[in-house]
């Protein structure tokens, strides 16, 4: 094909029965051969429509300029199957068979074009003359072959039909009729096919392949499978919309005959409106309690606030949430203590093995509540590792005391808002976690868990740590004051319990309010009772296990406590045993009458092999074992020192050491250097000596005063040329004198000592007291000497006694 341009309409020619220019109006029958054309999306347009067009004014508006141009105004509207709007279609995406139409009232405004378009006749693409905007076209105008009247007329009846279905279905159908009728018959079948198709809402290329399609009968058949579609939809959406109405039908009369029911019911006096219902139920949950006089005056105010308001203002929410509040904090309700100290002793010794230093200190706090008649004005902080017991520890002494018990954790919280809770103004306020436990205990004095107080965080929302501090003292918590409640309330007869791993992150004024008890870690044979007693029934009841259907014997047990649980606490352990519970219920169930026996040589198959293995006691010139205190519990720490070479002097220090422990091996060095022959070592030997100390696990940050005696003696060590006695660890600061200064953590450090069955230890002499008040257990079988300078380390160590008066070179 060859695009032929014409700017001039003139050269127009017409065809039907007339072939001369008509002036007039152009009669339907004679149709032009040639003609503009206008893309359309979405659905195409049929010869039965007459409906308004718009279009965009650029790049059309030059078509209908040159249409309007015309004596017959005649356009060809051609369908484009396009998933998204194209300014200017290609010609090739136009399809070949559309729909003439004659424009009418064409008006312009913000861009658009509108225009009603009269559908007149399909006409196919013979040729384009013009192939950009304006389209231009030579065209022909198919014939429908003569069909048989008799089928034509069944099928014009049957499309006459399922319109008057739709129109039923939905009316607003009825205008498009009545202009279809305003210009065809109900008996002419081929507009009626192609009104019958206009009427769906097929999609745009189902709607084009009836307009391809000529043969009138062909064409029935595929606009009557569309209506039947179309048929089949209006019935759904009928039955649907049917359903929703019956059930808002059946929600509304619901709704009027309830109203009608409350109006009837408060006209008889026999029940209240809502707001009535609650100033009531306020009234007498506070009739039931006993409130300070401050607070019986706030109560009323506010009642009287609630039954002034209306109930859809926002106001009468706040005020009806706060007296929820304020009526549900149990004001003057208390339960009585159980002061009987035997029973307490029983209750501590049932729940707990070992920690007696911890069970006897409790015991003297409740015998002092019991002399005074009541336990208040005391905040008790236990500080320990994990696994050790502190919150059960709490538990039971609420147990005890047959007090109600409340826990909440302090970890990571940063806004004071959850002590104080948040003020009345707020969306959402709440009172604080302290009237939250008053509430849930239902009495004022509850035994109050505060747990993780040492992992309390700080944020621009405020510090908590800060808030706690009226809370936590006695002189102030008389008086505290929720946010939220805004009236006084006395905290002190509740009982405060907290737990912290550490004190360093307590802030100072918070931790001089608390009266401190260290739980330490637990030796083997603690761990064995705390096994038995209670871990590995509380796992077999947990597994719905019997006692002879799971045994491990006590051998196992100690060897899963030295090789695969040597912490300071018992929750690993705890987790190794349920390791153990697991495996054995899947050979129960794989031979349910064979009981599971564990014994030590069964442990590898269970658990794998042994995290920690025996360790021998390090020995040799050099080599001296140290007693530290980590977050976890004691520790053993081996210190070595070696010399390198002797062209030069100097200093090396490796094992990833703090910077206290830097300064402690410097004093340590330049003590024993300007003291050697004192020691009955070399005076010369670090003039000519590279030395290097070194703390192996150098993966693990080290820091603190308390190994300046231990690095002394190994620096000794190799200047005397002679190893210290085996079996011996020490702890100690040591001061550029030669004074052995106290340190903390001795409790856990004799602990560390006997898990690693050393039995002779140097402790400072300023820390007698501290192991005198350790429990008889834990000293039995020690050889512990107490120093007060390097010299009695050193008589210890190597035997004899240093040389008198001090040997600086």
């Amino acid at each position: 094909m060859t695009d032929t341009h014409h700017d001039d309409d003139d050269t127009m020619e017409y065809i039907g029965k007339d072939e001369n220019r008509q002036s007039l109006a152009l009669p339907q029958q004679l149709m032009p051969k040639r003609m503009y054309l206008l893309p359309v999306q979405n659905r195409p347009f049929f010869p039965a429509q007459v409906q308004p067009v718009v279009v965009n004014q650029d790049p059309w508006q030059e078509t209908l300029k040159r249409v309007k141009e015309t004596d017959h105004q005649v356009l060809g509207l051609c369908f484009v199957d396009a998933d998204e709007e194209m300014a200017v279609p290609e010609s090739d995406d136009l399809e070949i068979m559309g729909c003439a139409v004659r424009v009418h009232q064409t008006q312009r405004e913000g861009g658009k074009i509108q225009f009603i378009a009269q559908g007149l006749q399909r006409f196919r693409i013979v040729q384009w003359l013009r192939r950009k905007p304006p389209y231009l076209v030579e065209v022909s105008y198919p014939q429908e072959p003569e069909e048989e009247a008799d089928e034509l007329k069944a099928y014009t009846l049957a499309i006459i039909s399922a319109i008057k279905d739709l129109l039923r279905s939905n009316p607003l159908y009825g205008e498009e009729v009545k202009q279809y009728l305003s210009r065809f018959g109900p008996d002419d079948s081929s507009p009626l096919a192609d009104f019958g198709a206009s009427m769906t809402s097929a999609k745009g290329p189902e709607l084009q392949d009836v307009l391809n399609t000529v043969p009138l009968l062909r064409r029935m058949e595929k606009v009557l499978l569309l209506m039947k579609k179309e048929q089949e939809v209006a019935r759904l959406q009928a039955e649907i919309n049917e359903e929703v109405n019956t059930k808002v039908q059946k929600h509304q009369r619901e709704f009027f005959l309830r109203e009608q029911l409350k109006v009837i019911q408060r006209e008889l006096g026999m029940a209240k409106d809502d707001k009535t219902a609650d100033v009531e139920n306020f009234q007498t949950r506070m009739d039931k309690l006993d409130p300070p006089e401050h607070v019986q005056q706030r109560f009323k105010d506010e009642l009287q606030k609630l039954s002034v308001l209306e109930q859809g203002s926002p106001e009468y929410g706040v005020t009806r949430n706060y007296l929820d509040w304020l009526t549900q904090v149990p004001w003057g309700q208390h339960s009585e203590d159980h002061f009987d100290l035997k029973q307490a002793r029983e209750t501590l010794d049932r729940d707990h093995d070992g920690l007696e230093d911890v069970k006897d200190r409790i015991i003297e706090f409740l015998a002092e509540g019991a002399y005074r008649q009541e336990v208040s004005g005391s905040i008790i902080l236990l500080v320990g590792p994990p696994g050790v017991g502190k919150t059960s520890i709490g538990r039971s002494v609420a147990d005890a005391l047959g007090r109600q018990f409340y826990r909440f954790s302090l970890g990571g919280m940063r806004d004071e808002a959850e002590i104080k809770g948040h003020r009345r103004t707020y969306i959402g306020a709440m009172p604080g976690k302290l009237v939250q436990a008053l509430k849930d205990s239902g009495v004022d004095n509850p035994v109050i868990m505060l747990d993780e107080i040492d992992k309390i965080g700080a944020s621009f929302q405020g510090d908590p740590a800060s808030a706690l501090l009226e809370t936590l003292d006695p002189e102030q918590n008389k008086d505290f004051l929720d946010h939220y409640l805004d009236v006084r309330m006395d905290l002190s007869k509740a009982l405060f319990i907290c737990t912290a791993n550490q004190l360093d992150t307590i802030p100072r004024p918070l931790l001089d309010r608390m009266d401190v008890i260290r739980l330490s870690g637990y030796i083997a044979e603690e761990k064995l009772l705390i096994a038995k007693h209670h871990l590995l029934p509380r796992l077999l009841k947990r597994s719905g296990l019997l006692k002879k259907q799971l045994n491990i014997t006590d051998a196992a047990i100690r060897q899963v406590i030295e090789g695969y649980a040597r912490e300071a606490g018992v929750r690993n352990l705890e987790k190794q045993l349920h390791k153990i519970v697991r495996k054995g219920i899947v050979k129960l169930l794989e031979e349910p009458d064979t009981p599971v026996k564990v014994g030590v040589s069964d442990l590898p198959g269970y658990l794998g092999q042994p995290y920690f293995k025996k360790e021998k006691s390090l020995k040799g010139t050099g080599v001296v074992t140290g007693l530290a205190w980590t977050a976890m519990g004691g520790a053993t720490l081996s210190i070595e020192a070696s010399r390198i070479h002797s062209s030069q002097r100097g200093f090396k220090l490796t094992g990833q050491l703090g910077d206290v422990m830097r300064e402690s091996a410097e004093i340590a060095y330049s003590y024993v250097s300007s003291n050697l022959k004192r020691y009955k070592g070399d005076p010369a030997f670090f003039d000519k000596s590279f030395v290097h100390l070194h703390v192996p696990e150098g993966a693990t940050p080290k820091d603190g005063p308390s190994a300046g005696v231990t690095m002394a003696t190994a620096l000794l060590s190799i200047a005397r040329k002679e190893a210290p006695q085996a079996g011996i660890a020490m702890t100690g600061e040591l001061t550029l004198t030669g004074q052995v200064l106290p340190v903390g953590g001795i409790r856990e450090k004799v602990i560390a000592a006997r898990r690693q069955k050393i039995n002779t230890l140097i402790l400072p002499e300023g820390n007698r007291g501290d192991y005198e008040e350790l429990p008889g257990y834990l000293q039995e079988g020690l050889d512990v000497h107490f120093a007060k300078h390097y010299a009695d380390v050193y008589t210890v160590c190597f035997g004899n006694k240093p040389r008198r008066g001090a040997s600086v070179h």
